[in-house]
């Protein structure tokens, strides 16, 4: 006992002692935390001012975001586990499988993460008072705990939601819901600086902040991953279990310790009254979220949300008349974080062993996956699995046989060495199960998010789901070079991806003057598809330096050009034929702005400056209809709702500009301006919605089920595509669509229906309400009406979704430089 009192009081002094020499977030900003909004630069200064203070709190910083705002992470343990730091992590991943050596026993790995969603913005708050109670009176858990703080996963969005509010607020704050400081300006603070959602950017890894976060993200792979956010403000504070459906790869555990450390929760929440619920709306289903992702890498993955979002600012008056204020957000969010590291540090030794059993499963239907396609969607597939540190290698030869994504049915293949295989035999199996399975099994079809994504169907690869194992070998993949052939009459460069339309765009940019082919050809033995690409020499006199600009941008992009000696071709068109024409330069604007979904136009502002890297001008709604269009070739009117900005007169202005040749690419609900409007081909297409009066005498609880009937909730199609349409160049016969809403257009009466669902359109994977199905019947999916000289491009689903679904971006790229290309502009 005496022995026990002076490891007591031992831990007693040096508690207080810590608590004397490091100041609390309050003590360091200079005033209370929750009196006002702190800037990313603040919370940075604080982070760095403990760890400079404390032998137990050490950083890392892991990247810079896209306006330049650093992003870290803070390790937090006892001096002794900061001490060999190096040694605990090597100990988990030889847990998971991927280091060989000795295994963590007894130290539990907690990951928080904090402010995914920059309006979300009480979390980064209370990541730094979690900071402070964890090193300054729960020492003791931290004996045989690792805690990692993110405290601010999108710092543009956060500072961009703060410094709005900070100039928008009244003193002191109104807490009237009318206020201005309660309604956010477009886009809000909560996507980051592309306007992406980052919290269903884990799996797709297409923003930077993702990127480097996946990559020490994967150093760890913790035993616990908690994402804070926030939601309505008449909902109070939601905490695990999750609800369902959960994916099929999650275990009892995973399920079990959800509860446990949900009633640990409650047990805090209950001794102070306040509000919470569990098991309700958000689920464990699709694989891109930051309690998903986690989960499918053997982590308790959570979500927590706490009551107020960008509505709430200091404080707010919510529908109930209760006051809801930053302090009670902070203090909610502390408790939640510092309830988690509790129960994790007294469960330490199981977290251990059940991580080890995760990874050691081996149970997937599918054992290995073969994708075969062009080089260039392979090539993205592969970069990846290499930002997830997936295993992958090539096949051996032989014949596999399988589930078959494009028949929807068994099939099989006769390998070859450039076949990709990606294996569940390896350490991250279960993850590479819930990217490539070709249907997952859902056991309730009300979720939170898409129900389907198969990396085969959006990277638009001929692939087979092998049940058994397929043997594979690593491959040298090396670049091929081009060389100047300065005697040739002409280079020719094939059409079947983005990296082409990139070429293309930094050719043209460059003042290159290139043809495309609207038939197929064969010259000097080889054979070229609708799109090739044909930089003829006599086009471009007017350059110095012609070979060496084309070769360069050519090898700078690894494209494979071939030179010819002739126009005259050995079958199809000469290049002088009408069928082959100059590429415009386009000029392409994009309306943002209010009525602008900010998630679509982001995924397109993204694409043009990271993909296609190609100019584009933004315009804002705002101020769009005082613009001269005439300026410009090409207008992109992403999803959105248009009713405020599309009135008569702006409607007949856009009709107008069509008419001169301006081409107007409408995606997703943007079609919704079009539809059944005078001069416009376009016209929705109606199911049959007729309610019985048993459906109307529908139970209250069962009418949100019953609704699901009319829902698509993010579902693939496989669509029949004409190929010898401009907009198609580079696809084959179908395309697999991810529909994300019921809305179906009738086919185009005098226009071009290029892509389409047929007679029997039914979801490949993934659900879709049975009345909404059929209205998918014989409809619309890409479309072209030329009005005049120009031309309406309708866009039904978004080829863009979240910049994951790959295989869709040609289609844009097709509208804007091969579509109605039929007038060269000087």
């Amino acid at each position: 006992m005496r022995s026990i009192s002076l490891l007591f009081l031992s831990l007693l002094l040096t508690v207080a002692t810590v608590a004397q020499s490091v100041k609390s977030p309050d003590e360091f900003l200079g005033y209370p935390l929750g009196t006002q909004f702190t800037r990313h630069h603040q919370v940075v200064d604080y982070y760095r001012y403990v760890a400079s203070q404390l032998d137990n709190v050490t950083l890392e910083e892991y990247g810079k975001t896209n306006e330049g705002r650093l992003l870290q992470v803070a390790y937090v343990s006892s001096q002794q586990n900061i001490d060999r730091l190096e040694t605990i992590r090597k100990a988990n991943l030889s847990n998971a499988g991927i280091e060989n050596g000795p295994k963590n026993d007894d130290i539990a790995i907690v990951w928080l993460s904090y402010n995914v969603h920059g309006n979300e913005s009480s979390s980064t708050e209370a990541s730094m008072k979690t900071l402070y109670e964890l090193v300054s009176k729960k020492q003791a858990w931290l004996a045989n705990t690792l805690v990692i703080i993110d405290p601010c996963i999108n710092p543009d969005g956060r500072d961009r939601y703060v410094n709005w509010y900070k100039q928008v607020r009244s003193r002191p704050y109104n807490s009237t819901q009318a206020a201005k400081e309660h309604h956010e300006p477009w886009p809000g603070g909560r996507p980051n600086h592309y306007l992406f959602d980052l919290n269903r950017d884990w799996a797709w890894a297409t923003q930077v902040e993702t990127q480097q976060r996946l990559k020490i993200y994967n150093k760890w792979l913790p035993h616990i991953h908690v994402d804070f956010h926030e939601q309505g403000i008449n909902e109070p504070y939601y905490f695990a279990p999750a609800a369902e459906p959960f994916h099929e790869v999650i275990t009892n555990w995973q399920r079990d310790f959800q509860t446990q450390i949900g009633k640990n929760h409650a047990k805090y929440f209950d001794k102070e009254g306040w509000l919470y619920f569990t098991r309700e709306r958000f689920d464990l289903f699709y694989p891109s979220y930051g309690d998903t992702y986690p989960t499918y890498l053997g982590a308790i993955g959570m979500t927590y949300e706490q009551a107020g979002h960008g509505r709430a600012g200091l404080g707010i008056i919510n529908d109930e008349g209760i006051e809801l204020t930053l302090i009670d957000r902070i203090a909610h969010h502390t408790t939640t974080g510092l309830s988690t590291v509790e129960i994790s540090s007294k469960n330490a030794a199981k977290l251990n062993t059940e991580f080890r059993k995760f990874f050691a499963t081996r149970n997937a239907r599918y054992k290995s996956y073969v994708l075969r396609g062009n080089n260039d969607r392979l090539a993205s597939v592969k970069e990846l699995l290499d930002k997830h540190e997936i295993q992958y290698g090539y096949a051996n030869g032989g014949r596999v046989s399988g589930f078959d994504y494009i028949k929807n049915t068994t099939g099989s293949m006769n390998t070859t060495s450039n076949d990709l295989v990606v294996s569940t035999n390896q350490p991250k199996g279960q993850m590479v199960k819930v990217l490539f399975e070709p249907q997952s099994k859902l056991v309730d079809s009300l979720t939170y998010d898409i129900t389907a994504w198969g990396l085969p169907y959006a990277y638009g690869l001929q692939a087979i789901a092998s049940q058994g194992q397929v043997n594979a070998q690593k491959k040298q993949v090396t670049a091929k070079k081009d060389i100047a052939a300065p005697n040739s009459y002409a280079y020719v460069s094939k059409w079947n991806s983005v990296k082409d339309a990139e070429f293309l765009g930094q050719l043209l940019q460059q003042g290159i003057k290139v043809r495309f082919t609207e038939v197929p050809f064969t010259a000097e033995g080889a054979d070229y598809d609708r799109g090739s690409l044909i930089i003829v020499r006599g086009d471009n006199k007017h350059l110095g330096g012609f070979d060496k600009v084309v070769i360069d941008i050519a090898n700078d992009l690894d494209r494979s050009i071939t030179p010819v000696k002739s126009g005259f071709v050995d079958k199809g068109a000469d290049f002088g034929s009408p069928n082959v024409k100059l590429v415009n330069n386009n000029r392409v604007a994009i309306l943002s702005g209010d009525g602008v979904s900010s998630l679509s136009f982001g995924e397109i502002w993204h694409f043009f400056e990271t993909q296609l890297h190609y100019p584009l001008t933004i315009l804002d709604t705002s101020y769009a209809s005082r613009i001269d269009l005439s300026q410009f070739d090409v207008l992109i009117m992403p999803n959105g709702w248009y009713g405020d900005f599309l009135e008569k007169d702006q409607l007949n202005g856009l009709k107008s500009w069509v008419r001169n040749g301006g081409k107007l690419i409408a995606i997703g609900n943007a079609l919704k301006s079009f539809a059944d409007k005078e001069g416009f081909q376009l016209k929705k297409k109606n199911g049959d919605n007729d309610e019985s009066e048993t459906n109307q005498l529908l139970s209250y609880a069962q009418q949100e089920r019953d609704y699901i009937k009319e829902l698509i909730t993010g579902s693939v199609f496989k669509a029949k595509i004409d190929t010898t349409h401009p907009l198609a160049f580079g696809y084959e016969d179908h395309y697999f669509t991810l529909k994300l809403h019921g809305s179906a257009y009738q086919f185009l009466n005098s226009g071009y229906n290029v892509g389409y669902l047929g007679d029997n359109a039914r979801p490949v994977s993934g659900f879709a309400g049975s009345n909404v199905v059929k209205k998918q019947e014989n409809s619309l999916l890409f479309g072209e009406e030329r009005i005049g000289s120009g031309s309406m491009i309708y866009m039904v689903d978004n080829p863009l979704f979240r910049s994951f679904w790959e295989n869709g971006k040609l289609f844009l790229a097709n509208a804007i430089f091969f579509t109605n290309n039929n007038k060269f502009r000087i």
